[in-house]
């Protein structure tokens, strides 16, 4: 099984984010077995003009995969609606695949990642066995290293880290009642363009999913690993934590008064994968986003928990954000643009403009009541 997830340019000079699934109907046109002198072929076609190979290299006692070939369509409306550019394109990347024993069938069906350019390649339950010889399948198995067994944990999965929860089911859970999930620690992640840093980004990030029941997912910092793109009116920084939750946000620049320009924050996309077998649980994509801008040449900062809501089922908190995801100099965040959650210096002149309100109005009351009481002592004379 494969699952694409690509960033493409809309005429609008935007970018949004396309996944693209096998359909079922399917083809293996121009796939070759290969033998001494030829390397193997497996290419499939599917959709509206997409398109996916892999050959295959062997010596005298293994095999492996040499070089992945994606082509996709943007004339496909249907996944690439509004694209600028129409027609084919195509992107290849280097296999990562070890080595295996002629005569073995690779087996794999953790998920596995490719990410060249602007596309994300998924893969899962993949079963594979190049050079097969004298016509007949091995029963002899190499498995890649994710699914290599490991121990059961002693201590049940927390709410926290489960991300498959919409697809397995899980030990019953204790008794007692479950800790409230903590905030997600703070990850630091950058983008370069050559030798320069061209987006910085600091923020702790923690979706909330509410479909057959409320479930808060923290993104580890530690296993999450940033891509994008960077541009002089457009940025995109993905996140992808662990091979199970991806996250997209695409920023562009706009024209603000006085000729000075502001980026914002535009659209956010987020897959969650089943972390065992690689299947789609979730996709939710919104880019109606008008939020985290700040002018051209700044940061945007905003310490306090904000959220993002994607759509009603899903929710994503962020803390601790700091975010330029253009003109980034030295390796640093220039001045940063705060939200009006942390500013705290626009409670000053409210306290003291109420202080000095009920002041005033103490003065007149106490002036109308002295008035009142010399009138009525005027009268009595």
């Amino acid at each position: 099984m494969m699952s694409f997830w690509i960033t493409y340019e809309t005429n609008s000079s935007d970018y949004k984010n396309a996944t693209l699934n096998l359909s079922s109907n399917v083809t293996h046109n121009g796939s070759v077995c290969g033998n001494d002198t030829q390397a193997a072929l497996l290419a499939v076609q599917f959709g509206e003009g997409h398109s996916w190979s892999v050959n295959f290299t062997k010596t005298n006692e293994t095999y492996q995969g040499d070089f992945i070939t994606f082509t996709y369509n943007t004339n496909d409306a249907a996944v690439f609606p509004d694209a600028k550019i129409k027609g084919p394109v195509t992107v290849v990347v280097k296999d990562t695949m070890h080595p295996v024993e002629l005569n073995n069938v690779f087996v794999c069906h953790s998920t596995d990642f490719f990410e060249a350019e602007n596309v994300t390649q998924i893969f899962w339950n993949v079963t594979v066995q190049a050079f097969v010889q004298n016509g007949t399948i091995s029963k002899k198995e190499s498995r890649c290293r994710a699914d290599t067994p490991t121990s059961a944990p002693t201590v049940p999965p927390t709410t926290a880290n489960v991300t498959t929860a919409f697809t397995t089911t899980l030990s019953p859970a204790p008794t007692t009642a479950p800790k409230p999930v903590e905030n997600p620690d703070t990850g630091n992640y950058s983008l370069k363009s050559g030798n320069k840093t061209c987006l910085l980004a600091t923020v702790g990030l923690q979706l909330n999913v509410s479909r057959d029941k409320p479930l808060l997912i923290n993104i580890n910092p530690k296993t999450t690993v940033a891509d994008g793109t960077c541009g002089n009116a457009t940025a995109t920084l993905k996140l992808n934590d662990g091979n199970s939750t991806l996250i997209g946000f695409g920023f562009v620049v706009k024209n603000a008064s006085a000729g000075a320009q502001k980026f914002y924050l535009k659209e956010v996309n987020v897959t969650l994968l089943n972390r065992l077998n690689g299947s789609v649980i979730s996709n939710a994509d919104n880019n109606n986003f008008s939020t985290w801008d700040a002018f051209l040449g700044s940061s945007y900062m905003c310490r306090k928990e904000q959220t993002l809501e994607i759509n009603e089922d899903l929710q994503i908190h962020t803390f601790n954000l700091w975010i330029q995801p253009f003109l980034v100099k030295e390796d640093k965040f220039s001045t940063a643009q705060e939200c009006s959650l942390d500013d705290d210096s626009i409670l000053i002149p409210i306290v003291v403009g109420a202080a000095l309100a009920a002041l005033i109005a103490i003065i007149v009351i106490a002036y109308i009541i002295g008035r009142r009481k010399s009138y009525a002592g005027y009268q009595t004379l």
